[in-house]
């Protein structure tokens, strides 16, 4: 199985904490040069020292602010011009505040599209050409397993990364022909700082503990315990490899058997 990523470029948005810095040590340990995307350049260049003790390759930043998508736009057509083609794209981004889809502002709902539908298209749109002309593009967008099973209390969450499913699953009809993928990866509960956020709320609502509802979440997995963001790293990186060269256009859901759909 040719899992190698040596001469692959990969830039991996979201990529100072949580699965999106967990992808980009799994990515570089395979051999490709990671390019990272974030706000907080004191993380970037911490990270990025981090994985140069993994790899000798020349790995670097971007900054962009996804909540600008000018600033993403600018940052996609910078990877272009700095680091030729990228070969592979992982599109990971944080996800709304929580609460109920009817108590929802209607501006809630355009400032999440336009952080994760928006942001994620200009970087396609950007890289694309890159991937066609090497033959060799995976994309790969990190999202949530709420796009098979609506969660309670994620409304605007629920509703945006549906869309993006949906987009996902038009572009891998469109791009298959030139050997790019595009696939989603649904993460369920996993230790992240959302996560504890998340738990943060609803300790409050209930007036458990956050350990407690942290325990509870993971009660609910079959496998009785949340995720690593490893874990979920893994699913993005074999997705990126060459071995999944012919998988296309799916939801993988990464959530130790919690989603109650196939």
């Amino acid at each position: 199985m040719d899992l190698s990523l040596n001469s692959k470029t990969a830039l991996v948005s979201g990529s100072t904490q949580g699965i999106g810095k967990s992808t980009a040590f799994e990515l570089a340990s395979m051999g490709a040069r990671v390019i990272l995307l974030a706000r907080n350049e004191e993380k970037l260049k911490s990270v990025v020292a981090d994985l140069k003790e993994i790899s000798g390759e020349s790995h670097d930043y971007l900054i962009a602010n996804f909540s600008k998508p000018s600033e993403v736009k600018k940052a996609a057509e910078e990877a272009v011009t700095r680091f030729g083609n990228i070969h592979i794209l992982v599109n990971n981004t944080g996800g709304p505040p929580g609460g109920e889809a009817i108590d929802a502002d209607v501006q809630e709902f355009r400032d999440a599209f336009e952080m994760h539908l928006i942001c994620n298209h200009y970087l396609v749109t950007s890289l694309v050409n890159g991937m066609k002309s090497a033959g060799y593009g995976r994309i790969i967008n990190v999202i949530s397993t709420s796009v098979k099973q609506p969660l309670k209390n994620l409304g605007v969450s629920n509703t945006i990364r549906g869309a993006v499913a949906n987009w996902s699953k038009t572009l891998s009809n469109e791009l298959g022909q030139y050997g790019i993928t595009v696939n989603n990866v649904l993460p369920g509960a996993t230790a992240t700082g959302r996560l504890d956020s998340i738990a943060s709320k609803k300790a409050a609502a209930s007036g458990k503990s956050v350990d407690e509802v942290l325990e509870d979440m993971g009660k609910a997995v079959p496998m009785n315990r949340v995720a690593q963001p490893q874990e979920v790293a893994n699913g993005i990186c074999f997705l990126a490899s060459p071995a999944a060269s012919y998988i296309n256009g799916i939801n993988l859901p990464v959530d130790g058997g919690r989603t109650g759909s196939l």
